[in-house]
């Protein structure tokens, strides 16, 4: 049922993506600030390695305690958050390092400032630089993929999900709303967005499904497939690789 999934989603015991982080890259340096207007918590970001290979790590926090939750926004970034990413991604390419984004957000924040701030241009900007980044980018989305606030950061060579996360428009209280005026609904709005990992895999929206198993065994999979696939996509010229990534989205 996708109902069940998205609640497994959400589940507040899930692995978080610093969690995952500190489990598969090691000498992290967190990097703070968008140059333009502050520094926002719900995005975390810097450098790291992935065994030898130097790698940009950008990660969406949600938070564990209420009062990191209330200023993380529960994980929804706000415009100086992407650009902080657009800053990290933008100096991976000129130091010619990979990009990995670890993503669980039910969207960008909605606030009036964060719009006033420029939170479309911000989301828009971050996608445009991404589709353009002459690197490696992969993105993995471990608990909520929502909206624009996802897609910021999987516009990826290849974005994979783990088995109990989701990847839609918006979140299915929200489409039970708009559709048929009753959030009520979600679970039925839930079935009908497919928004689970199998049936996106099948879309080819994504590239791959990861088993969730124990914390340790997870980052294992995942950092030697991680390694596995960045060879591949290093082994591509950048021309190569930046037609490749295109290619993958025109095909939708």
């Amino acid at each position: 049922m996708a109902n069940e999934i998205v609640a497994a989603a959400r589940a507040t015991t899930k692995i978080t993506p610093l969690e995952l982080a500190s489990l598969l890259f090691t000498k992290f340096i967190e990097l703070h600030g968008d140059r333009a207007l502050g520094d926002d918590p719900a995005i975390c970001g810097g450098l790291a390695y992935l065994g030898i290979q130097p790698v940009t790590v950008i990660a969406t926090v949600k938070g564990q305690q209420l009062d990191q939750k209330i200023t993380t926004h529960f994980g929804s970034p706000e415009p100086a958050g992407y650009r902080k990413a657009l800053r990290l991604m933008q100096q991976a390419a000129k130091f010619n390092r990979p990009v990995i984004n670890l993503v669980d957000t039910p969207g960008a924040y909605p606030g009036k400032e964060a719009e006033q701030h420029g939170q479309g241009a911000a989301i828009a900007q971050t996608i445009l630089a991404a589709s353009q980044l002459p690197v490696p980018l992969i993105t993995i989305i471990t608990g909520e993929g929502g909206s624009g606030g996802a897609l910021a950061l999987a516009s990826a060579d290849q974005v994979w999900m783990l088995e109990n996360s989701i990847y839609a428009i918006l979140s299915p209280e929200g489409f039970a709303s708009i559709l048929w005026k009753d959030a009520a609904r979600a679970p039925e709005a839930a079935e009908l967005m497919q928004l689970t990992p199998t049936k996106l895999y099948q879309h080819g929206i994504i590239d791959a499904i990861i088993p969730e198993r124990s914390p340790k065994r997870l980052a294992a999979v995942l950092q030697k497939k991680l390694q596995h696939e960045l060879g591949q996509l290093q082994s591509l010229t950048p021309a190569s690789l930046l037609e490749q990534r295109q290619q993958r989205f025109r095909q939708y």
